[in-house]
C-alpha cells in the first residue's frame, strides 16, 4: 500500500511541476510550485523521513513561495521585458 502512495504522489508531483513550468499566468505558476513542494514534502514523509518532509514544507513551500510572492508584489504582478 505504501508503494501505491509513492507512485500516486510521484505522479501528482510530476503534474504539478509540469503545470508550474507550462503555466502562462505567473500567479498560477507560483501556486503550482507551492503544490509541488507540499507534495514533495508528503513523499518524504511517506518514505520515512518525517523531519526532512517537514523542513521541505516549511522552508520551500512556506519561505521560498512567500519570497517569490513578495517579489511579484514589488514588480506589480507583471513580467517586465
Amino acid at each position: 500500500m505504501e508503494a501505491f502512495y509513492q507512485i500516486l504522489f510521484g505522479l501528482l508531483a510530476f503534474i504539478a511541476a509540469l503545470s508550474a513550468v507550462e503555466s502562462r499566468d505567473i500567479i498560477r505558476a507560483l501556486l503550482y510550485f507551492l503544490l509541488f513542494n507540499v507534495i514533495v514534502g508528503i513523499i518524504m514523509y511517506v518514505l520515512g523521513a518525517p523531519y526532512t518532509g517537514l523542513f521541505q514544507i516549511l522552508v520551500y513551500a512556506g519561505g521560498v513561495t512567500v519570497l517569490f510572492l513578495a517579489a511579484l508584489h514589488t514588480m506589480g504582478g507583471r513580467i517586465r521585458k
